[in-house]
């Protein structure tokens, strides 16, 4: 097995290891992995500062044991950031991704896939994104079309804007940003009316029912990530999926491309949208849910 040598953020950081396959199937090294995090680094990184980070590591690759990792080893170097957060019966100390080093150093511990909280570390209980997540119940992409399209109509009721992206898996992610004011606790059960009043209007197409059995091939409208500690995937990730599908952020017309699924950009075939303007630029303004909330209850 090879060491590789990669300069970032003023240091050198040790890729050991780089050579191994972490997708078999696909042929895809970590060096290779290693290689789309450093390409996508100019947006992924804004997308990361600041937050507790949970990490989804595959030593062995992805058709190995996954490794859910939220606290910050003592091995990790000691300029890697940190946040000691509380948890019930004690505390974690979560790793912080504030740089490009940082990042390089996951991949180098084979982390696939960072998955990010809804806060920042300097306020963990006052989340500056309200996230939905657009379940299928089956393979069938166009329900989730509709879903989004629904979505995107109440919050423009509500006077939240709000971008659109791949989750590289099932679905698509909608995600509102705010201004921090309200807490998790006020933000989920936000997110669980709107949701409620959006599975009202489509009966046959929405539920927010956790239970799959209860769905009845309905899409599901999840809003269980706005909670203190609960992560989503951070766009430009890659997933621990067949063909190293991307997470990646969309402009709201994409969504009517006939090509267009959870899995269309991979780390193989990413390069040629990053020529293209950032789609969620310029981004939307933080909104305060005080307002929509008023509009909601009026609805």
């Amino acid at each position: 097995m090879t060491t590789a040598e990669i300069r970032a953020s003023g240091r050198i950081i040790q890729l050991r290891r780089a050579d191994k396959e972490l997708f078999p199937a696909d042929g895809l090294t970590k060096a290779d992995l290693a290689a789309h995090y450093r390409r996508v680094a100019r947006r992924i990184l804004p997308q990361l500062r600041g937050r507790p980070l949970m990490l989804e590591r595959y030593p062995d690759g992805i058709d190995g044991p996954r490794i859910v990792q939220k606290d910050t080893p003592g091995h990790f170097p000691e300029w890697i950031h940190r946040s000691e957060l509380p948890k019930a019966g004690g505390t974690i100390d979560y790793p912080v991704c504030d740089d490009l080093a940082t990042l390089l150093y996951l991949v180098g511990q084979a982390c696939v896939t960072p998955h990010r909280w809804l806060s920042r570390a300097d306020r963990p209980d006052h989340p500056d994104l309200l996230v939905f997540d657009l379940d299928p119940s089956g393979e069938d992409f166009e329900p989730v079309r509709a879903a989004a399209r629904a979505l995107r109509g109440l919050l423009d009721e509500l006077a939240l804007p709000a971008d659109l992206m791949t989750t590289g898996s099932r679905g698509l992610h909608v995600l509102v940003r705010l201004d921090r004011r309200a807490p998790f606790d006020e933000v989920r059960a936000f997110a669980r009316d709107a949701a409620d009043l959006l599975a009202r209007r489509h009966p046959d197409l929405l539920t927010t029912e956790a239970r799959k059995a209860a769905r009845r091939g309905r899409l599901y409208l999840d809003v269980q990530r706005n909670g203190y500690g609960q992560t989503a995937v951070t766009p430009y990730a890659v997933r621990a999926l067949p063909g190293a599908p991307v997470a990646t952020p969309l402009g709201w017309d994409e969504l009517d491309d006939p090509a267009l699924t959870p899995r269309r950009w991979t780390a193989a075939t990413l390069a040629e949208r990053l020529l293209a303007p950032d789609p969620w630029r310029p981004a939307a303004r933080s909104r305060s849910l005080g307002p929509a909330r008023r509009r909601l209850e009026g609805l």
